[in-house]
């Protein structure tokens, strides 16, 4: 018995078919697993950190290379355009004051600029060197004994608007508290009555919860990586199951 084959059509116009057909599917690949990535670590972020922290997880960027054209050998690029804050974060770093300090000054709520905290003084109502020029501040040991609570008196400013909103000045510096939230007065009067209010927390180091795995993230998309070239390579060749 004899078997006969023989190829129809042009062999080169085939095998050069399927090499596009594999370079349209590793960009496809590569571009759908880099944003994939890129997405996850931004819901670490979100998630792990709050919703205050979108800036954080809005800096997490991407970009496929090459930019344009196709290629068997694309590459995809996740980084962050803030790499300390993300690898404190994903080590758990321990921060201590630097420059001789023996103290960390962290803000608290009441010191957050517009209701949140921000980046560096930017986001302060009261900076420590306010605090220290002022003359006013005055500290409160914690119960462990491991730092203190630096603080502000608290007075009443004069009311405004129509509903005769109370108004809160933290040792003549700033004022703290927000716009119109229910309770709001009831809290104020709660506060004056305290007759203080704290700025900042002083610490001699800060051991930072690990709440990112950027790590695990990368080794994810590595592992789904060639399930997902194969399939974008069996659609762009036509051989994918209707």
């Amino acid at each position: 018995m004899r078997l006969a084959a023989h190829i129809v059509g042009d062999l080169r116009q085939v095998l050069a078919a399927e090499v596009r057909a594999g370079e349209r599917a590793a960009m496809t690949a590569i571009r759908a697993e880099t944003e994939q990535v890129k997405a996850e670590l931004r819901r670490q972020v979100t998630s792990s950190l709050g919703g205050n922290a979108r800036g954080i997880a809005n800096a997490w960027r991407s970009q496929v290379f090459p930019r344009s054209g196709q290629s068997l050998r694309p590459a995809g690029l996740v980084w962050t355009k803030v790499p300390n804050v993300i690898d404190a974060f994903e080590r758990g770093a321990l921060i201590r004051a630097k420059g001789g300090r023996k103290f960390l000054a962290i803000p608290t709520g009441f010191n957050a600029a517009r209701g949140r905290r921000g980046r560096g003084e930017k986001g302060m109502r009261v900076t420590p060197a306010q605090m220290v020029a002022s003359g006013r501040g005055f500290l409160r040991p914690f119960q462990s004994g491991r730092g203190f609570v630096w603080c502000l008196p608290l007075s009443q400013g004069e009311q405004t608007g129509r509903r005769r909103r109370t108004r809160l000045i933290a040792g003549g510096l700033a004022e703290i508290g927000t716009g119109n939230r229910k309770g709001r007065e009831a809290w104020a009067r709660g506060m004056l009555a305290r007759g203080m209010v704290p700025m900042f927390l002083l610490l001699p180091q800060v051991k930072l919860a690990k709440r990112l795995d950027v790590k695990g993230a990368a080794e994810r998309g590595l592992r789904r990586l060639p399930g997902r070239f194969v399939a974008a390579w069996e659609r762009e060749s036509g051989r994918a199951a209707p």
